[in-house]
């Protein structure tokens, strides 16, 4: 009853306001920093549905949480962390889309990984403190570089060249055990024209999850040299993470019972007692290197060029029990006359992978037509494979013998032309044209030892068209049409061999209004899919989750997002009311194929909404309540109620104090954020399987469903402070 009350004073409350927060971005002089990412990001008054965040947005909850998590009250957003407060791996949908569908870059630099689609925050621990702005559009957004957005789009630019030295020693602490520690520098500009800059981070919890622990170590250096025209930067960041396995889940028994139990590195001694591997973790370095030249030659025409190369290594570890001779290439022995043939291993399953990239653009711009133009190359080899490092009987094995080993190598390129051309003061169109080659190529075994030889090359054309017409100096209306075609993934080719790419036609209707102390954006968005790759809802062995073709589907949607200031008090509510179905889903049920006609597409809520009142009753102190509501869902695409999650509405208080000073430091930024301060047990994230028993009742078929659950920190806090001088 609290809950439901609680929502409906805040849905009120929203669609009494219907504002959104004015963002500065949009009238900040342009730098040559930006220009690294201007062929990814598109203008305030552009036909593309998207939402800009700054440094100083993110640096108020800047305290150990990873992006996407500082993400979280955008709209159309739902996030979840596998150890339950946001440090470790951490996950991302927009519009119910899941991440290895949402493309992310870094400086233009795509940061999916070329296999598995997917975006590792916990690689790179502190990001964020080396971001100046990101920028997410929703829907396919403008043609990027990487595999192609299906909800939506995340470029980050890293930290811009400073013009006078300074630096900053922040830490922070709060519930289990989570603590970051951070040391920062730039020398400002060195006879006006070089800069270095770096910064060295660690981050440690032990997360609300039963030995969900988290020990990230990470890095970022670049040296610069800037003139009039030119903006050259050599950039190295990355990082180590050590976290302990929290992928497994619960069962809703356990999840009623015992929340935080955690069932990773299980297993039972020799005495019959249960006990925990206590290294059963992801052990993962990823190192990147990048080099942008910009170069403006007069005040039409620029060009940017960027390459890049990342070293990624690493594996996680795992106690089993029981495991077969046969797994492991192992020979049968015998002891005191028994023939053994089982036995207890300690395994390491490894992912080595290089990356390269390269990025060529060239823009041209005048009072009517800014026009871009530019290629990307990348190319991926991964060599996957699995040793044994300890056994109970280890046979006939030798150190550092691979079980499995397998490769994948992934060659992308793409070219794209976009221009804005303004037919008057009130009306300009945007045309976007890519085309884009991909191909992909296995060969090995699987982690499961199954032949995996894959061979496949698409050809992807993807255009996109719109209109903007500004009505007066308050109002603007916009209307796009974009296309995009996506690849698969390494995980879903073991899944299904004969998987399709999917493909999105996005319809895309807004109205921007923006005065002085209130604005309003309201975005209509119909999205039509050609054999979507939804989530069935069921996970892999390593926690991924499992992928297939849904046929036809569709997403309708309205997004409401605005900001109204009242005095010292600024109110920034969004809501998104949406429709998510599969046209046709056929499934087998108690051995017989069922047609269950429309159904939900899973992990996609029909009510997403935040909120977020700001109170500044002075000029350094800021007070923030943070609420986020996201309507149940369905865990997988047949309605069942068995993987329905419920809904939740949390609420989050954030609190700043910046302390100006003269002597030894700039200002001291004191930091507070006490998440889920109603306490509430809530879920966000689950999955939810099926498979068929012909054992209880021979000569029948009985189709079982089940479902796990990671559920979410209760109530808890962080604490920090910011030295900057």
């Amino acid at each position: 009853m609290k809950k439901s009350f609680l929502f409906l004073v805040f849905a009120v409350f929203t669609a009494l306001t219907f504002a959104q927060e004015l963002k500065q971005d949009s009238t900040k002089v342009e730098t040559l920093d930006e220009v690294l990412i201007k062929s990814l990001r598109v203008d305030a008054d552009s036909p593309i549905t998207h939402s800009n965040v700054s440094k100083e947005e993110l640096e108020k909850r800047n305290l150990g949480q990873d992006i996407p998590i500082l993400l979280n009250y955008l709209p159309s957003v739902v996030t979840t962390s596998d150890a339950g407060a946001g440090v470790g791996y951490t996950g991302i949908r927009v519009r119910g889309i899941n991440a290895q569908s949402t493309n992310i870059t870094i400086n233009g630099i795509p940061y999916n990984d070329a296999e598995s689609l997917g975006t590792f925050w916990v690689n790179l621990g502190d990001f964020t403190s080396s971001v100046e702005s990101l920028q997410l559009q929703r829907g396919v957004g403008t043609s990027t570089n990487g595999s192609g957005a299906f909800g939506a789009s995340l470029n980050v630019l890293t930290d811009a060249v400073s013009k006078k030295a300074n630096g900053e020693i922040a830490n922070s602490f709060g519930s289990y055990n989570t603590r970051k520690h951070t040391v920062k520098y730039s020398t400002g500009l060195l006879n006006d024209h070089f800069e270095i800059a770096g910064r060295l981070s660690q981050i440690n919890s032990d997360g609300y999850i039963d030995r969900a622990t988290s020990d990230l170590k990470s890095y970022f250096l670049q040296g610069s040299y800037v003139d009039n025209n030119t903006l050259i930067k050599a950039l190295t960041f990355g990082g180590h993470e050590v976290t302990y396995q929290a992928w497994n889940g619960i069962d809703a028994t356990t999840l009623e019972n015992d929340r935080t139990f955690n069932p990773s590195g299980q297993y039972t001694d020799a005495n019959g007692n249960t006990r925990f591997y206590d290294n059963e973790v992801d052990n993962y370095r990823q190192d990147h290197y990048q080099l942008h030249w910009n170069e403006k030659y007069n005040n039409n025409w620029s060009t940017n060029l960027g390459l890049n190369y990342t070293y990624g290594r690493g594996y996680f570890e795992q106690y089993k029990e029981d495991e077969d001779f046969a797994t492991y290439g192992f020979d049968n022995i015998t002891i005191g006359g028994e023939t053994v043939n089982t036995t207890d291993v300690i395994r390491r399953r490894w992912l080595d992978n290089n990356f390269y990239v390269l990025n060529a653009n060239v823009n041209y711009k005048d009072d009517a037509l800014n026009l871009t133009a530019g290629i990307s190359y990348s190319s991926y080899h991964g060599n996957h494979f699995g040793e044994v490092i300890w056994a109970q009987y280890a046979s006939n094995s030798e150190i550092r013998d691979r079980y499995y080993e397998g490769d994948g190598d992934k060659y992308d390129f793409s070219s794209f032309a976009k221009a804005t051309y303004q037919l008057n003061d009130k009306l300009s169109l945007y045309g976007d044209l890519q085309v884009r080659s991909v191909n992909y190529d296995t060969s090995g075994l699987t982690s499961d030892q199954v032949p995996f030889a894959i061979d496949k090359t698409y050809s992807f054309f993807n255009p996109k068209a719109g209109l903007s017409f500004n009505l007066n100096d308050k109002n603007n209306f916009y209307f796009s049409y974009a296309r995009a075609n996506r690849e698969a993934s390494r995980s879903d080719f073991e899944s299904n061999p004969d998987i399709k790419p999917e493909q999105l036609n996005d319809f895309e209707l807004g109205w921007r209004h923006t005065s002085q102390t209130f604005t309003f954006n309201a975005n209509a968005y119909y999205m039509l899919y050609n054999e979507q790759l939804v989530l069935t809802g069921a996970i892999d062995d390593v926690g991924a989750p499992v992928r297939d073709n849904s046929g036809k589907s569709s997403r309708l949607g309205i997004e409401l997002e605005g900001a109204v200031k009242l005095g010292k008090v600024t109110i920034q509510p969004n809501i998104t009311l949406s429709s998510n179905k599969n046209k046709e889903t056929i499934v087998s049920r108690d051995g017989n194929l069922v047609n269950l006609g429309k159904t939900n597409i899973s992990f996609s809520p029909d009510v997403v909404a935040s909120n977020a009142v700001i109170f500044k009753p002075i000029e350094n102190l800021q007070l923030s309540l943070l609420s986020k509501y996201v309507g149940e869902q369905f865990m997988g695409n047949t309605d069942s109620e068995k993987s329905k999650l419920e809904s939740y509405f949390v609420n989050d208080f954030n609190i700043t104090y910046e302390i100006k000073m003269n002597k030894i430091f700039k200002s001291i930024l004191l930091s507070g954020l006490v998440n889920n301060i109603l306490d509430e047990e809530y879920v966000s994230n689950g999955y939810y399987f099926t498979f068929d028993d012909t054992w209880s009742n021979p000569g029948t078929t009985t189709t079982i469903e089940g479902a796990g659950y990671y559920p979410q920190a209760t109530r808890n806090f962080l604490v920090g402070a910011t030295l900057k001088f």
